[in-house]
């Protein structure tokens, strides 16, 4: 049981957690399960996070679902893999494109401030790891300190100051935990 009030690490999924495709200096999602693949330090990462005593949430969009791009079946797959393999609470993501104009679509804070409802997180106890603008714009509108792992992908930067940039999940859960109460 998780309780109110408790500190939340969220975590987006591609890039952070599992590999992001990059092609000409841009990232894409996996689109197949057979592409899917976590990356080596997240299992040590997230199970140092969690002795802390941090719920992990994963807050992903998926917006290839939408496009007609990538089957509902294949995400769902993903993270079926993604909460086997790694100690996260949930996985909260939202299958919505830009035209939708839906609260869940980071960089809206839609997904973080479910998660404050469904497990009473205390946002401004809690971070967000991100590896593209949107993720770091959605966890300051939500008010949680923002870790940006920059892999210096060719797209624009965030448009709010994350609290930090690093270059690997390692440095920044040694961030957190430099940081943590």
């Amino acid at each position: 049981m998780i309780e109110r009030g408790t500190r939340a690490v969220f975590l987006d999924r591609d890039g952070v957690l599992n590999r992001a495709l990059v092609s000409d200096g841009k990232p894409a999602t996996p689109r197949t399960v057979d592409e899917f693949e976590i990356l080596p330090d997240a299992i040590a990462c997230l199970e140092e996070l969690k002795r802390r005593g941090f719920v992990l949430i994963v807050v992903t969009n998926q917006p290839d679902v939408a496009r007609g791009l990538q089957s509902i079946a294949a995400i769902e797959e993903m993270h079926r893999r993604l909460l086997a393999a790694l100690p996260v609470d949930d996985v909260l993501v939202c299958l919505h494109d830009e035209a939708d104009n839906c609260q869940c679509r980071k960089p809206r804070p839609g997904l973080l401030i479910e998660a404050q409802r469904k497990y009473g997180v205390d946002l401004l106890r809690s971070f967000l790891i991100g590896d593209r603008w949107k993720d770091i714009d959605a966890g300051n509108a939500a008010g949680c300190k923002t870790v940006f792992i920059d892999y210096h992908y060719r797209e624009q930067g965030p448009a709010t100051e994350p609290s930090v940039s690093v270059s690997s999940l390692r440095d920044a859960v040694d961030w957190i935990n430099s940081r943590d109460e």
